[in-house]
């Protein structure tokens, strides 16, 4: 262990309406300098399924299609001390500001990417008032993650869009 690690500034503007929070960047992602740089987390793929697009290359674009789409990325620990990219060695961390998002974007549900993001999430957040859902976790270390949940959990939120 090398210290304390940084991860990455929020993604999001006033039309987020989907904030999803993962638990911290793994090593691949930090190489890489933004979220979900692992080619094998399913992140992007499921995303992007979702939203009938390709999955893009560059860190523009990633940043593009979220705010295209009104979703907010951000990371619920933005530092800590952690061995590689285990979740389970995530220790002495400092918790996102999530009202740096929430005062200015119009958030109808957090998702958590994971348990990991899940349980710091409850710990510092659980009686927040904006509806929040935990999801499998798009890691590739994850073999039951279910494309099904996070689409349907996009869908209470974007399902409607062409209504609205």
């Amino acid at each position: 262990m090398s210290g304390i690690k940084c991860g990455f500034k929020p993604v999001f503007d006033k039309n987020s309406r989907v904030l999803i929070l993962g638990s911290f960047p793994s090593v691949k992602s930090r190489k890489v300098e933004f979220y979900y740089g692992n080619r094998q987390n399913r992140f992007w793929k499921i995303l992007c399924g979702f939203f009938g697009e390709a999955v893009p290359e560059s860190t523009e674009e990633k940043t593009a299609l979220l705010l295209r789409h009104n979703v907010a990325l951000w990371d619920i620990v933005t530092e800590c001390e952690i061995e590689g990219s285990s979740d389970a060695s995530i220790k002495n961390y400092k918790v996102a500001e999530l009202d740096k998002v929430l005062s200015v974007s119009p958030i109808k549900l957090i998702i958590l990417n994971g348990g990991k993001s899940f349980e710091i999430f409850k710990k510092f957040y659980g009686k927040i008032a904006v509806p929040y859902i935990k999801l499998p976790s798009t890691s590739p270390a994850n073999t039951r993650c279910d494309e099904g949940e996070w689409c349907r959990a996009l869908n209470s939120v974007f399902g409607g869009q062409e209504q609205a």
